[in-house]
């Protein structure tokens, strides 16, 4: 029997997040939008004024920039709980547009700071009320070699909407309109294969399920492997000409330097998992053993290798787990937690054209919401603890640091999340110690962590970089040429001790984060870092945790690397990469002797 989603209109708004918080009803959002609307042409008056008054423009622009924050989290997030919607798509273009516009109206604001002498603004940055601004200022004194006269930046401005079309038609046709077919179920019935299906589906025991499931997933992105095709490369061009004009030295480089990461950085991340790879193989000869197969599979990965052991749970089973797992991080990070499940923080379960996947979204000013597609299980309890890493970060960031500096780097993004899953494999590994099958389960999911967020990650870095080379050199980014390219990437990665399935090759097809450029490597990066931070958690206690909570009050306040010095890692080095790889390898030895 066919088991199709629920409507949104047919969920439990038990577990629906309260967007209310933002804007108490559907007309106080559109009234601040034409409010905001209308500041563009405030926005724009400044033009040529700013050297006369500097402290009022930029006071101006972070003022219109929260507001449309606000209202922009507030569509997203509306038309991303619903897609089908169209009340909410018109929403989010709205929003998009009047973003747009006073981009455009306000683009003059850095040409403008820089023709000021360099002087002048470095004694803005020290006058007193100017301090909420320090960062920015800062910015703009070390961006002068890649900021454009006046009306370039204008120009600039007003197409990046255009230039973003790429990734909201991959995100129309990836979550809404893409025709995923039937596929069999646990049941001996049908499932109509989705995205949050999809992860359940490859953990499945049945073989012929998992195999069903990973074909069908793949050969709908592959039907229509043209179109992305055309949408990836437009927006992988739009990262090669915006690192052009801007005088970057490539589209990597450009990616890295907001967050002041050198290139470096990246490259010592390739290479110290490439160097892992010996281990990742011993890793997936076990897996081949266990599961008793005469061949191991791509689809082969997901299942938990452990027979007859598992954890189900439910929605609440998993908050009371989270709560008791990061205990170590004190009673301050256990209250809010507990604020996040009891006051509409966290949209729960998955309904008809819902966003895939999971994310969370900080709010300055209001509270960061999550949203999840939850499933019963171990895995859907750990995505549940890493988005509310990252809700904490923001929690704690928007109410310590003001608004322009609240804000923190793509680079430190994921360290609490990480370091939430970390802290929570090691209180279940703690709990069920004298449980020789349990452990071995929890072994098991605790290196799946290490093969999907830093192996598989670092393996899409290299696609990145990869994809975009060819452009930087001309080279058509086809169908053809894409998957020619992941397909080697996954042999190199994976054939070693696993058969790689022709499938795979339309793969990164319908990976979204390849249309953030240069995101995915900082889940690797991240999570070797949260190796380190978690250790030193649960090893030196409050003085550890003293320092997380630090780290997690500083937002953008600090460089990113700097940031993390305070949480006891130095991501400058090779060396916490190295150690993340040293904690799989020992990880795989701990397994081995269980077995």
């Amino acid at each position: 029997m066919s088991k199709e989603l629920k409507a949104r209109s047919e969920m439990d708004p038990k577990y629906q997040w309260k967007l209310e918080d933002i804007f108490a009803t559907p007309q106080a959002f559109e009234d601040e939008l034409a409010a905001v609307g209308k500041m563009a042409d405030e926005i724009a008056a400044g033009s040529g004024h700013v050297a006369e008054d500097p402290k009022k423009y930029i006071r101006t622009y972070f003022a219109v920039m929260e507001r449309i924050e606000k209202l922009f989290s507030y569509a997203m997030m509306a038309h991303d709980s619903d897609g089908s919607d169209g009340t909410f798509t018109a929403w989010l273009g709205r929003v998009q547009t009047v973003a747009v516009n006073a981009e455009a109206a306000g683009s003059y604001l850095t040409p403008e700071l820089l023709a000021m002498p360099e002087e002048q603004l470095k004694a803005l940055m020290g006058e007193p009320d100017m301090q909420d601004y320090t960062v920015f200022i800062d910015e703009v004194l070390r961006n002068r070699a890649h900021t454009l006269p006046a009306e370039q930046e204008q120009l600039l401005a007003m197409a990046s909407d255009s230039l973003s079309a790429p990734h909201s038609a991959f995100s129309m046709l990836s979550d809404v309109e893409l025709p995923f077919p039937l596929v069999p179920d646990e049941d001996g019935g049908e499932v109509r294969l989705s995205h949050g299906k999809y992860q359940a589906l490859l953990r499945s025991r049945t073989r012929g399920v998992r195999e069903a499931a990973f074909k069908g997933m793949h050969k709908t992105y592959g039907d229509f492997g043209g179109t992305i095709a055309a949408l990836y490369s437009g927006s992988v061009k739009r990262h090669v000409f915006n690192a052009r004009v801007r005088h970057y030295g490539s589209a990597l480089e450009s990616a890295l330097e907001p967050d002041q990461v050198p290139v470096s950085v990246y490259e010592n991340l390739l290479k110290e998992v490439d160097e892992a790879l010996p281990t990742l193989n011993r890793y997936l000869e076990i897996r081949k053993r266990l599961l008793k197969v005469d061949d191991l599979h791509l689809y082969d990965l997901y299942v938990p290798m452990i027979e007859g052991v598992d954890l189900p749970m439910t929605y609440e089973d998993a908050c009371a787990l989270v709560l008791d797992a990061l205990k170590p991080l004190g009673k301050e990070y256990a209250d809010v937690l507990r604020r996040a499940f009891s006051e509409g923080w966290i949209d729960v379960y998955e309904n008809k054209a819902k966003r895939s996947g999971a994310y969370s979204n900080g709010v300055y000013g209001v509270h960061p919401y999550v949203l999840l597609n939850f499933e019963n299980n171990l895995d859907s309890a750990s995505t549940l603890a890493h988005e509310l890493g990252h809700t904490m970060h923001s929690y704690f960031s928007d109410r310590t640091q003001p608004y322009p500096k609240a804000g923190y780097s793509l680079f430190v993004a994921e360290v609490a999340s990480t370091c939430n899953e970390v802290l929570m494999n090691r209180y279940l590994q703690q709990k069920y110690k004298d449980q020789p099958e349990m452990l071995k389960y929890l072994l098991n999911d605790l290196l799946e962590s290490f093969r999907t967020t830093v192996i598989r990650q670092t393996m899409f870095a290299a696609f990145e970089k990869k994809s975009h080379e060819m452009a930087e050199r001309g080279e058509a980014l086809t169908k053809e040429s894409l998957s020619e390219a992941y397909l080697e990437l996954n042999k190199h990665y994976y054939g070693g001790a696993c058969h790689v399935d022709d499938e795979i090759a339309w793969e990164w097809m319908r990976i979204p984060h390849f249309y953030r450029d240069f995101y995915v490597y900082k889940y690797a990066t991240s999570f070797s870092a949260a190796v380190t931070i978690a250790d030193r958690i649960l090893k030196e206690g409050e003085p550890a945790v003293q320092d997380h909570l630090r780290f997690l009050s500083l937002g953008g306040s600090v460089p990113p690397i700097e940031a993390l010095k305070t949480d006891g890692v130095d991501m400058s080095s090779p060396a916490p990469v190295h150690r993340a790889m040293q904690v799989f390898a020992e990880t795989v030895d701990q397994l081995e002797k269980l077995l």
